[in-house]
């Protein structure tokens, strides 16, 4: 029977499920062996257009830039933290809520105060397009973020988790480097198994809880207690 468990204002993470699912290997293998072929969305194939444009003009102008995806990220606020982070770069956040990508927050500035942070873009899209497009079109990101997915909890829900989804093959290949974030370790230890099962090797730690919260939802399960986890993967 699952209990609800509170530390601090935020809720942890209740399953019903133990370990690594049982049935990882055999969705995976399944998503590996058959391409996503679901046609794309209008709405997602206008703004990766846009945003293509957006991203071929900033390389011309900076050959030398990197190019850094925050996926599924929300308000925007880790998108601009990123992008203060790496001013060489154009960090793109994608979203697929309207709601949240208008959520009228603070700009953040640079940390020499030079001005508020310009080297990012916004766009609300599918991710199940999105990726197939970036893949498709053979973006050079450097850095591929996933901060604080929805976990899917629910044994019966595993197929929702980006891991045992039909995009899995494609979005593993977009980024030099993955970077996943998660407050339930689970999430990211089946991950890591999935990422085996492709041949690629990652990295679990844990976040250092110094460091500036990169999303709203891990500044809340710090301070509530809970540990935030880490997966860093290595693609090339």
């Amino acid at each position: 029977m699952e209990k609800s468990q509170y530390t601090g204002d935020s809720k942890a993470i209740v399953s019903n499920q133990e370990g690594i699912h049982e049935k990882l290997e055999e969705v995976v293998r399944k998503h590996l062996a058959h391409d996503f072929k679901k046609p794309y969305q209008a709405h997602t194939q206008h703004a990766f257009e846009v945003v293509d444009e957006k991203l071929t003009n900033f390389l011309a102008a900076n050959p030398q830039g990197e190019i850094i995806l925050d996926a599924c990220c929300g308000v925007g606020q880790s998108t601009r933290i990123l992008a203060q982070q790496n001013p060489q770069a154009l960090v793109i956040g994608v979203d697929k809520s309207a709601n949240r990508l208008d959520r009228n927050i603070e700009e953040l500035q640079r940390t020499d105060n030079s001005g508020q942070v310009d080297n990012f873009y916004l766009v609300r899209a599918d991710l199940n397009d999105f990726y197939r497009l970036v893949k498709s079109a053979n973006w050079p990101v450097s850095k591929h973020y996933i901060l604080y997915p929805n976990p899917w909890p629910k044994s019966k829900h595993l197929q929702r988790r980006w891991h045992g989804s039909a995009i899995f093959p494609q979005m593993i290949t977009i980024g030099k480097q993955i970077i996943l974030r998660s407050n339930w370790r689970l999430y990211l230890e089946e991950f890591q198994a999935a990422l085996l099962l492709t041949q690629l090797t990652s990295e679990l730690t844990k976040v250092n809880k110094s460091e500036q919260s990169l999303t709203p939802f891990e500044e809340k399960y710090q301070s509530s207690g809970q540990q935030c986890w880490q997966l860093m993967a290595f693609t090339s």
